[in-house]
């Protein structure tokens, strides 16, 4: 066949090189073996997941567990100890006492989300930019689902949140009381996961911004901006709801811009 070349028989061919196995073993990646708790940890978190034990059920004794597994008391203990410092159990004294699976909360993940976003902006890890840009993509769509999804008592925490806004209170309350409105909105979406990722970046927002002062006309503003927004939910105005709560943000922005980051530890932009 034309164009085709054979190596003959009796072309050399180079003997196999031998490695020192110590090179082989650097050129290979090791991958950690988990531990034999790690190992039961993870068996007892995917039973959750799956729903073999459900919230508040109380695990057997780790004698049984131990036997159920195969493994020892000592083993079972680090793996309860592991699930324990997650919030997937509690642990009981007394009569009643003894290890109950725990199904953490929205509430509770978005309390360790916060806790890891106010480590990041201490570490200065976090800009402000970064936060403004997540909460307006989370915010705005959050506030045209509302405007469909709302129900009877979304609309009544609206109005009520509204009503406890008073004049002449101090900047925190203000602050508090403005972040619970946003609140009640993304919850009015009725998507779980928004919620969880955005109550971190109010708490976030909002340590800073009650560092600096803020003059009442602002907040007057403010109050403005959630009236028009609340109408828009209750009128089930998807289209409105979100253009308004855009432009609520686009006014909160230059205010947020301006906080003194390095007391709310945050930075600014970070330089391309």
């Amino acid at each position: 066949m034309e164009g085709l070349l054979l190596p003959r028989v009796n072309d050399h061919v180079p003997a196999a090189t031998v490695v020192p196995p110590e090179l082989v073993e650097l050129a290979v990646p090791k991958v950690r073996r988990p531990k034999a708790y790690e190992e039961i940890a993870a068996r007892l978190i995917e039973q959750i997941v799956k729903g073999q034990r459900s919230h508040g059920e109380r695990l057997p004794s780790e004698t049984v567990l131990a036997d159920e597994f195969g493994v020892s008391r000592a083993t079972i203990r680090e793996a309860l100890r592991a699930l324990a410092a997650r919030d997937l159990i509690r642990t009981a004294k007394g009569m009643g006492g003894g290890s109950y699976v725990q199904v953490p909360s929205i509430d509770h993940i978005a309390d360790s989300l916060s806790t890891s976003l106010n480590m990041m902006s201490s570490a200065k890890t976090l800009t402000v930019e970064e936060l403004l840009e997540a909460r307006d993509l989370l915010e705005v769509p959050a506030a045209r689902l509302a405007a469909i999804r709302r129900s009877e008592t979304d609309v009544e925490r609206l109005q009520h949140s509204l009503e406890d806004a008073r004049i002449d209170v101090d900047a925190e309350a203000e602050v508090i009381r403005n972040t619970d409105f946003h609140g009640i909105v993304i919850e009015a979406c009725g998507n779980q996961l928004l919620s969880i990722a955005a109550q971190p970046v109010f708490m976030v927002l909002r340590n800073g911004f009650m560092r600096t002062g803020i003059d009442s006309s602002f907040f007057d503003n403010i109050r403005e901006h959630h009236h028009e927004i609340a109408l828009a939910i209750e009128r089930g105005d998807a289209v409105a709801s979100g253009t308004l709560m855009q432009e609520h943000l686009d006014f909160l922005r230059p205010t947020y811009e301006t906080l003194p980051t390095k007391a709310a530890g945050l930075t600014r932009r970070r330089s391309a």
